[in-house]
Parts: structure tokens; sequence; C-alpha cells
């Protein structure tokens, strides 16, 4: 893929507030700026940035209901009543559902957990999951990343004299089901001052709201937070504000002291003696999470993440990483056949978006497809499947177009539908998937910029070979956790050259692994680019070329550092702005 190149280099007004702002934090003013880039100016918000502290949590009490859901919890246990905690099967509604149950069991006994199954039930509430409470006597559901559209299931629920409390996240509709309490701060009439907390976040400021009620020490939720952390980014919410310091400080817990179901997916994963990122989480720990979901019950991931046994939690890990294993093989072999559906239709090239569908695909593997295809062709992507005479779908996005708005504009010919900006899912008749694609092509044509479309690098410095440095790299590390509202920093370098040693590496010659000198320094610096194999005849011709990179740990040689190249292209190509 052929990326523009986004950089503005400093105005003057910035090159003066970094070097004042460095000098007050004794950093460079590369750091300074890269401060100033993300909307920190002032000595006080650069502290908090860097050391984020609990002790500036939102208080949970400003969540619309959460004294609503604080007195049914208390009125509950104090009754004695049966309480189910119920949650979405993916990486967020496990991650919730275990630290809400693990948290509430320390002080209640007359507790149960519960995960629908993907393929007999579907996704949220199910009828089955409420016949199942009401048949054990269930009188409370706590349920978490999901609930926020279910009107009927929980009106049903109210009928037999269950009541819910919903923890989600997701847009609502104007209509809201019946529930004692609805914790969402997406709510229109929720004032909450953070929108952007995942399923987890919003359990964990519910367990917060009831341990400050109950005069519990906020000290017994700290060993949870490593579930916040793998949740925030694996959900891929923005990694900013709230988020940052609940992120930040489950890093911390999961490399420190982790729970001991995720102690035995570190050992899966090998992570062991690593020090844990939230990228690890991402593409280690999150998919082993979701792999139970996708291709069984995901009920077996949160029996692993409560498990209070090492030894069963190791066997529980390698299990689900047997699923892992099955999901990529199932995950490999639809990306292609839907690379060659995209290639085979000529009008979809003219297409801001992309709607695919095959009656055989996995359901639980689509939403996977559909963030690929997304990647790939950087186009909204909606993936659908066959289930009897509906179609089940995955809805994934580009940076700053909102997926969600573009499938309720066809909510007309939707069964069912849920999400938020850069994730869906939705139900539609199978018979009607040709006019949902139509009207969703159609918003999606009228409503997308063009630079939204286009593969794009927003690169936040431009340096030499020479300001690459340990201690560079030490300070940059400050900057994390990263993810959305907070990428890597992303620098670029003109004027490269192959030392000569650079070679085509990996097990199908796709990666390039190399050593780079600029004309500024005789630094030769080491660099490994990802899938970019094709670059590597230019490289080797000894002509001078650009590349965009970040900064990282090289894991084979301890205490050194290299490039991990995002594009590569010739020096004479002027793309950036």
């Amino acid at each position: 893929m052929h990326f523009k190149w986004n950089y503005i280099p400093p105005t003057p007004e910035e090159e003066l507030t970094a070097k004042e702002l460095g000098e007050k934090l004794n950093i460079a003013p590369l750091l300074a700026q890269l401060l100033i880039r993300r909307g920190i100016t002032t000595e006080s918000a650069a502290k908090r940035f860097f050391k984020p502290q609990l002790a500036d949590l939102i208080n949970p009490f400003l969540m619309k209901d959460m004294d609503l859901a604080v007195d049914r919890l208390n009125d509950a246990m104090g009754r004695k009543e049966r309480i189910m905690v119920y949650g979405d099967y993916d990486v967020d509604g496990c991650t919730a559902v275990a630290l809400v149950y693990k948290f509430l069991q320390q002080f209640y006994s007359n507790i149960d957990y519960y995960i629908p199954d993907r393929y007999d039930e579907g996704y949220g509430v199910s009828k089955k999951g409420i016949d199942y409470a009401n048949a054990t006597d269930v009188k409370l559901i706590i349920i978490l990343d999901c609930g926020i559209k279910a009107i009927d299931e929980i009106a049903y629920a109210k009928s037999l004299g269950i009541d819910f409390i919903i923890c989600d996240h997701h847009v609502p509709d104007e209509m809201m089901p019946p529930a004692v309490a609805i914790l969402n701060p997406k709510r229109a009439d929720d004032t909450y001052p953070f929108k952007h907390l995942c399923g987890c976040g919003v359990g964990f400021k519910f367990m917060q709201a009831f341990a400050k009620n109950n005069c519990i020490p906020f000290s017994r939720l700290i060993p949870l937070l490593d579930f916040c952390a793998v949740s925030i980014s694996a959900d891929i919410v923005p990694a900013v504000d709230e988020n940052r310091i609940l992120a930040y400080h489950g890093l911390k817990q999961l490399n420190q002291n982790p729970s001991i179901g995720l102690k035995a997916i570190i050992d899966i994963c090998n992570l062991s003696g690593r020090d844990i990122s939230m990228s690890d989480i991402v593409f280690k720990i999150g998919p082993r999470i979701n792999a139970s979901g996708r291709m069984e019950n995901g009920k077996e991931s949160v029996d692993l993440l409560v498990e209070k046994d090492f030894s069963n939690a190791l066997r529980q890990a390698k299990h689900i990483d047997e699923y892992n294993e099955q999901r990529k093989d199932i995950d490999k072999q639809m990306t292609e056949e839907a690379y060659q559906i995209v290639s085979k239709l000529e009008s979809q090239k003219h297409q801001p978006s992309i709607v695919l569908y095959d009656e055989h695909w996995k359901k639980g593997v689509i939403g996977i497809v559909a963030s690929r295809l997304t990647e790939i062709y950087f186009r909204p992507t909606v993936v659908l499947t066959r289930d009897g005479d509906l179609a089940t779908g995955s809805a994934r996005s580009v940076s700053g177009f909102d997926v969600y708005s573009a499938i309720k504009s066809c909510r007309d010919l939707l069964i069912n539908f849920g999400g938020h900006t850069y994730a869906a899912g939705l139900t539609l008749r199978w018979d009607d998937i040709k006019k949902f694609r139509e009207r969703f092509q159609q918003y999606v044509e009228e409503h997308i910029q063009p630079e939204q479309i286009e593969p794009l690098l927003n690169i936040d410095a431009m340096i030499d070979f020479k300001d690459i440095t340990k201690r560079l790299h030490t300070e940059l590390k400050r900057f994390s956790p990263f993810g959305l509202g907070n990428p890597k920093p992303l620098f670029c370098t003109i004027g490269v050259y192959d030392y000569g040693t650079s070679k085509v590496v990996g097990r199908e010659q796709e990666h390039i692994k190399l050593e780079l000198v600029d004309s500024k320094s005789s630094n030769v610096v080491n660099g490994i680019a990802f899938g970019q194999s094709a670059s590597a005849r230019f490289i080797k011709t000894k002509s001078s070329f650009d590349i965009a990179f970040t900064i990282e740990d090289n894991v084979f040689k301890h205490n050194a550092i290299q490039l991990q190249i995002e594009d590569i292209r010739p020096s004479d190509e002027e793309d950036t702005e």
C-alpha cells in the first residue's frame, strides 16, 4: 500500500511553546513538541499525562442512574436475592463480567455469571438466558457491554419479576429498555464528563460506586484493573482521559501481579518476563480471550479469567489457545475468499465502501475479516453471513467516519443493530442484503470525505538518525499507553541509504530486515519493515529513500532499539503535506 504522508512542521509559536515547556519539564523540545501535538500545553497537564493518578478518576456518581444501580444492588444483597452477571461474548464483555463477578464474590456468595452462545442465542440479551435466570431464581441481572437495545427482552424479564441493571457503552436509541438503572455515558441525558468508556470501564465505575457507598477501600479494586487494560486495548476505545488512567494502572497490574487467568494467557503467549504493552494485548492476549466466543462459547473465557488455581488456569488457557489456532485457519481462508470477491467486483473499485456476503462464512470470524478488509482497502466495510432466513454481520470503519450512523440510516431494513463509531453489528433478512448494500453505499458516498478513504500516515516529527538515542526511546515510553487518541509517535527521516546488509526475511520472504545510514551521521540504524518486501529491489539500488517509522525495543537484542518502518518511498517523491 502506498501511503500519503501528512506532516505539518511546527509553527514558530509551537516551537517557542515547546522550548518553554521542555525547560519546565526537563525534556527535549522534540518531546515537548509531541505533547503539544496531543493538546498538552501546560506543565500541570504534562505531569498528569506522564503520571496518571487513580485519585483523578471521575466520581462514579456523576453517571446518570448510578445511585439507582447501587441502591438496587444493595437491596438485592440485603434480601439475599440471587444475582446474575451477564455479558457479551467478546473481550470487553468477558473481562467486564470477570471484573464485576470477582469483585462482588468477595462480599456475596449468591451470584452467578452467564455468557450467551453466539451461535445459539446471538448477540445481547436472549430469551434463553432470561429463562435460565428465572429457572435458577435470579431476581437481578447486571448486564455488561450489551443490553441498551434489548427493550422486548428486558420487558419480558420484568414480567417474570427479574430486574436489570444495564452497564453499556454502545449508542442508545431514543427509547430505552425498562431497566431499573441504565449506566451508559453515551445517553443523551447523561452529563458524565467522559463519554468513551468501554463496557468493562462502565462495570468498573459501577463497582467503584458500590465500594464507595459501602465504605469498601478503593485498594480492593486495584487488583481488577488488569481487566480494564485488556478491555480498553482490545475494544479500541480512545486511550485518553479516564481510559488513560485505567489503562496505565491496569498495565502496571498486568505486568506486576496479573490475575491468575491472565497470567496463564501471558504464559501461553510467551510474554512472561517481558514488559507487556497495549499492542501485546491487541495482537496476543485479546484474540485468545475472543477465540472461545468465536469458535464455541465465550463462557469458557470467563471461566478462565475468574479461575483461582493456576494449574487449572493453564490447562484452560491451552484449550482456548487451540480455539485461537482454529480461528486463525478459518480467518485466513475467509479473508482470502473475501479478497477474491473484491477483486472480481469491478464496480466495487469505484465505491467508497465494501459490502460482502457469503452464506458459508463463520459468524464468529466475520468481524475479523471486516477489520482486515478495512485495513487493506481503506474503506468502511460490512461483512455478512447467513443464519437461516437472516443475514448477520459486522461493520468496521476508517478513521473519522461514523459507520454506526451509516448503518442506522438503513434501520427500516434491519431487524437489529448496535455499536459505536468504528465498529457495529447488524441483522437483517437475507433477501434484503442487496437493498441494504445499495443504501449503505449511498450513505457512505454522500457523507465520507475523500481524505478518509486515502491511506494516510500522520507524521509527528521529522528527525535525523543522530536524534535516535536510547534516551529518546526511554522518554518516548513515557507517552504510553498508546492507542486510539494517543498513537505511538510516528517519525520520518529523509534521504537514507541501505548500509549494504539489508535483506528479505520471513517464512514467505515478505519482510525486510534493514541496516540503514543517513547523510548526517555515521550511525547504522536497524529496522524491520513488515510486509514490504516489494521495496527490497529498490533499496538495493543504493538510491536514497525516505522512511516513516516508530522507535521500538529490539526484543532479540537486550537493551537495543530498532525502527519499525511503516512506509518506504523514493526520496524524489513529493506527497508529504
